[in-house]
């Protein structure tokens, strides 16, 4: 793998893993911008969840969302626990790097591409994006999933793959952004191995720890056009946030915590 002189532009929402990622990225390739967005306002984010799912459903979703929000504070120690354990940075992002947008939709992104004619573009956190985006900025697009597509479409791959006993699809995808969402093909995944002391929100650390590599070996390939698509035979579904009563469920029935 060698993607030194490779020109990176990171997509990213804000949060410890855009940092993640951006510090081991830079290790290896030439990030030459990161391209922030705000996040999709709640009043949006709600109806369109209520449109899809139901009140209930999203009523119970919140429920568990502030349940999270509130003992999420306990799994800190473990969180670093896997960063120390697997190397990664959680470093400030270089401000000269950084631009920030409204949406990574809005058109100032594609005048940013353009103006820095980054080889590939690697995706992280953000809102769906855009037709207008994925075909405007010509060149490759590749995120990190945490789940194992096509079966672990949506959010929470990780722990939906657990409460379904399915462990040889409990890890992560790195694949090609498409219009659809996490539809695109497939350039490498990895499965993980939690610990008794994982839990809902250690998984996603322990997914883009297992990710990095096959995203540094992505980018390399991307750059050389040495588009390497795997075959995946796995029926397709699109997961979504666990109510509070799921959660409790499969806690108790399944010990998935």
């Amino acid at each position: 793998m060698n993607c030194s002189g490779v020109k990176v532009i990171i997509f990213a929402g804000k949060g410890r893993s855009s940092r993640l990622v951006y510090n081991a990225l830079k290790e290896d390739c030439n990030v030459v911008k990161v391209i922030f967005e705000d996040g999709v306002s709640r009043k949006k984010m709600l109806s369109r969840r209520v449109k899809s799912l139901g009140i209930l459903t999203v009523l119970g979703q919140l429920c568990f969302i502030l349940w999270n929000a509130l003992t999420k504070k306990s799994a800190e120690v473990r969180i670093q626990e896997i960063i120390d354990e697997k190397g990664l940075c959680d470093d400030r992002i270089d401000d000269d790097l950084v631009e920030s947008v409204r949406s990574i939709n809005d058109d100032r992104v594609l005048e940013v591409v353009e103006a820095e004619c980054p080889d590939v573009i690697v995706v992280n956190g953000t809102r769906i994006i855009s037709r207008k985006i994925i075909e405007g900025v010509g060149v490759p697009m590749v995120n990190t999933h945490a789940g194992i597509t096509p079966k672990y479409r949506g959010v929470h791959g990780g722990y939906w793959a657990l409460t379904e006993k399915d462990y040889s699809n409990c890890g992560v995808t790195v694949h090609l952004v498409d219009t659809g969402i996490d539809t695109g093909s497939v350039l490498a995944q990895a499965r993980i191995e939690v610990q008794k002391n994982d839990n809902f929100n250690t998984y996603p650390y322990l997914q883009l720890a297992a990710a990095i590599p096959l995203l540094k070996e992505a980018i390399s390939n991307e750059s050389i056009g040495g588009r390497e698509v795997v075959e995946v035979n796995l029926p397709s579904k699109l997961w979504s946030h666990p109510t509070m009563f799921q959660y409790f469920k499969y806690r108790l029935l399944a010990g998935v915590k």
